[in-house]
């Protein structure tokens, strides 16, 4: 994130509602933001600064993360999506654009899924599917470390596959803001947020055939676990989707790509023309 994207916009409303953590941004059509594993709110700065002009941007803390409650220890994924619904209700927001990073790209598809009626758009950024089995032995192998060995145990693996190794110069700025998010993020909320998105990569390879309205899923060209391969595959069985990877882009694109992440997003919520047709897509 650059200096100025590191300040905060003006909220029009921010509060705390049943343990959920939220700030309300600009006004328009509705648009909610749904962070990571790890992360919080604020993560979403880059977006906000570019988007708030034009939409009412929601923002929010996960459970287990930010100012809101900590989850149950047996929380499933619909209890993230019924987290979002109580809140929109609150905000008395009928439906609403959703686009998540990450877990929250899993808490939005879970959303749109179980309640289609409330969202209009769903974009899935750096999401997870169909995890390989060296990939999905490899996150439970991180998931073990988090709830034996704490959080500043997977910190620096973490950041490595985020932005890589060593960072680039231009994203250290971005990098040691994330890294303080994760120093304050509740630890027992993130080793449970945490265990969850590390079984979840195959809940919806089923239900996304049922999604209408139009999705987006995009990822980083050299996103290690949330590879093109996966967003291509998810775009696969959705019917009214579009599929896009930034070139050169890493997990946290949405920080150390945000001009490219906000031009895309702005055309997809516009119902224009964005990355590609998932078929004209080859790793090749």
């Amino acid at each position: 994130m650059s200096k100025c994207e590191l300040t905060e916009p003006a909220a029009i409303k921010t509060g705390r509602i049943d343990g959920t953590q939220y700030s309300v941004y600009g006004r328009g059509e509705p648009l909610v933001l749904i962070h990571g594993v790890g992360m919080e709110q604020r993560i979403w700065l880059p977006q906000l600064h570019a988007l708030s002009d034009r939409y009412q941007v929601i923002t929010y803390d996960m459970l287990g993360h930010g100012g809101s409650r900590t989850p149950s220890e047996d929380v499933v994924l619909a209890d993230y999506a019924a987290q979002l619904h109580h809140l929109l209700d609150q905000l008395d927001i009928d439906t609403a654009a959703v686009a998540g990073h990450s877990m929250g790209a899993l808490v939005a598809l879970e959303f749109a899924i179980r309640f289609p009626a409330r969202v209009r758009r769903v974009a899935a950024l750096n999401a997870v599917f169909m995890r390989s089995a060296a990939q999905q032995e490899a996150v439970r192998q991180r998931a073990l470390l988090l709830k034996t060995a704490g959080v500043a145990s997977t910190l620096d693996a973490t950041i490595a596959r985020w932005f890589g190794q060593p960072i680039p110069p231009e994203h250290v700025l971005a990098a040691n803001d994330i890294i303080g998010i994760m120093r304050r993020v509740d630890p027992t909320g993130y080793q449970r947020s945490y265990q969850l998105f590390a079984e979840s990569d195959a809940v919806h390879a089923e239900a996304l055939k049922t999604l209408a309205m139009p999705a987006l899923f995009m990822t980083g060209e050299l996103d290690p676990n949330s590879t093109p391969s996966m967003s291509k595959a998810m775009a696969d069985r959705t019917p009214n989707s579009t599929f896009d990877v930034l070139k050169n882009a890493r997990h946290m694109m949405t920080v150390t790509s945000a001009s490219e992440v906000n031009q895309r997003l702005s055309l997809f919520l516009e119902g224009k023309p964005v990355g590609r047709q998932a078929a004209s897509y080859s790793d090749a």
